[in-house]
């Protein structure tokens, strides 16, 4: 059974990069595409985004199952902004392009289809940057490398603890799936689509159930070790910033300035091409 998002040492460049410098890269990618509606700077993140992904190395049995779930909220959220919000585009863009009048209240325009190929962009390019974070940064070493830029050692661990048992939820996961197979739950792609929801929400809090189990057995296991009684600690996995890092964090906010400033620059993030 493949692991989903879990750290793989693989001989990249990104790899051999500290872990600080994946999280800078992750979190100004993901505030330059939330803020952003300029269709020309998604397009390039997008481009961007999955040249970056190829590098990395990350293989499809490790994020395909995660990606088709995400894409089935996308669908979802896509959905719910034409029902409940037909007009949006219209109101953003200023000019209404009536394409197909698919009932009184429901015109399908152009501008609200540019609007929501904006958002499917976002997400495009996000997924990407949390996947490249996650299969390639090592949890102990990013939790020293926190802790060496003044973070608090309790956040680097809990941080990287969580990372740690991401594939051990996805195991405790597939054993109640299994389980409920065994009893005659189908849970495959053979039952319809609602019934395959509903079987999956009933998985949830047995899952709850056995983290918070485990949550307590790694409490008692830190307490009996002393976790938390000195302020500062060494670590084994340290890792300083070296020259690619810091020429890796140049080029990621120097691409959000950049990308940012071409938003703003008329006053308005969401690019226009209607007027």
């Amino acid at each position: 059974m493949a692991k989903l998002l879990t750290y793989e040492q693989k001989d990249t460049w990104m790899d051999r990069l500290c872990g600080v410098t994946k999280l800078i890269y992750f979190l100004a990618w993901s505030i330059t595409s939330m803020l952003t509606y300029d269709t020309r700077v998604l397009a390039v993140m997008l481009v961007l985004s999955l040249i970056l992904f190829k590098i990395s190395k990350t293989e499809w049995k490790q994020v395909g199952s995660i990606f088709k779930f995400i894409m089935f909220f996308l669908v979802i959220n896509v959905l719910a902004i034409f029902i409940f919000a037909p007009d949006q585009g219209t109101k953003i863009y200023g000019t209404k392009h009536v394409l197909w009048q698919l009932s009184a209240h429901y015109p399908i325009t152009a501008e609200q289809l540019f609007y929501e190929l904006n958002i499917i962009l976002k997400y495009f390019t996000i997924i990407p940057a949390v996947f490249i974070f996650v299969v390639t940064t090592n949890p102990s070493e990013f939790a020293a490398s926190l802790n060496r830029i003044g973070i608090s050692y309790n956040i680097g661990y809990a941080v990287a603890i969580a990372l740690r048992y991401i594939p051990d939820v996805q195991d405790d996961f597939h054993k109640i799936k299994n389980a409920q197979e065994a009893r005659g739950i189908e849970m495959s792609g053979k039952a319809k689509l609602m019934s395959r929801i509903k079987s999956t929400a009933s998985i949830i809090f047995p899952l709850i159930f056995t983290s918070i189990g485990r949550i307590d057995t790694i409490s008692n296991a830190m307490e009996l070790r002393g976790y938390g009684k000195y302020k500062k600690r060494t670590w084994y996995m340290g890792r300083k910033l070296q020259r690619n890092d810091y020429l890796c964090i140049a080029l990621v906010l120097g691409f959000a300035v950049v990308a940012l400033v071409i938003t703003y620059h008329d006053g308005s993030r969401f690019y226009n091409p209607f007027v």
